[in-house]
């Protein structure tokens, strides 16, 4: 049995094996093979030649890199397997897709090649014993187990897997799934009864704005006052100035009236 504590992983492919699930690196291998046949049924010709953003790889690209790692790390495990000392050099995948002609290939040659690789990759790391799996060798100036290079093989399958459904199958960058949007909606629905139960605030009278809590000494000068409000208090103001001046004013002397005499009516004189 392989244990994965033991396991001397370089700093570089840490993350492909913390993909892999299986403790048997076969069993990842087998049920890898699996999932990417699937996968790659479900990609359109169409899409063959599509790349997700400027200046990435096509899909036909991504598959002759994968085909590309897939050798490598076999004959690396071959390698080691064989007790070989000699230390292998590393490999620079961007040079090497630059220089691999893969959008001249046909896609189904492409799908047919890795499948017919990846089977015989397969049957020589399931005729390899426990001992030769764990046994240890230098490429890119790090060491490395059998082991480490099956779960590897298999962990950068998986990556690629997961970058050709999120960016070559769907937009990119991702919209939002329908289930988020759903989410969002019930959100909204319940923001907008919590709203209408909630206690309605008194309206501000007209001319005067809400502060809140807000002192008065902040220095806001109250908006919303309109023109007929200012006439209004100027006219108040001047009408307390003249009740302060009557006030203030020294009574005048009063007028004495002259008595009115009332004159005798003259009594008609009748005449003879």
């Amino acid at each position: 049995m392989i244990n994965r504590a033991n396991l001397l992983i370089p700093p570089g492919m840490q993350g492909y094996v913390s993909r892999v699930k299986e403790t048997d690196p076969i069993e990842a291998i087998s049920r890898n093979t699996k999932q990417f046949r699937k996968l790659l049924n479900d990609i359109p010709k169409s899409k063959a030649s599509y790349a997700y953003a400027p200046g990435k790889w096509t899909l036909k690209e991504m598959l002759q890199h994968i085909i590309d790692g897939e050798r490598v790390f076999a004959y690396r495990a071959l390698h080691f397997a064989r007790k070989d000392t000699n230390p292998l050099p590393g490999f620079d995948e961007n040079q090497w897709a630059d220089n691999s002609q893969a959008n001249k290939r046909k896609w189904k040659e492409l799908v047919n090649e890795f499948f017919i690789l990846r089977e015989a990759n397969e049957m020589l790391f399931r005729n390899l014993d426990e001992q030769q799996l764990h046994h240890t060798g230098t490429a890119n100036n790090h060491q490395a187990s059998v082991a480490t290079l099956i779960f590897v093989s298999a962990g950068h399958l998986d990556h690629h897997m997961s970058i050709i459904k999120e960016r070559y199958l769907q937009p990119y960058p991702a919209e939002p799934s329908k289930s988020s949007t759903k989410s969002r909606k019930k959100a909204g629905k319940k923001k907008a009864e919590v709203q209408k139960s909630a206690p309605k605030k008194k309206a501000a009278p007209k001319g005067k704005t809400q502060t809140g809590n807000l002192k008065k000494d902040v220095g806001f000068a109250t908006p919303g006052k309109s023109a007929n409000a200012k006439a209004k208090t100027k006219t108040k103001e001047k009408g307390k100035l003249k009740e302060k001046r009557k006030a203030n004013a020294k009574p005048a002397p009063a007028k004495h009236k002259q008595p009115v005499t009332k004159t005798a009516k003259k009594k008609p004189v009748k005449k003879k």
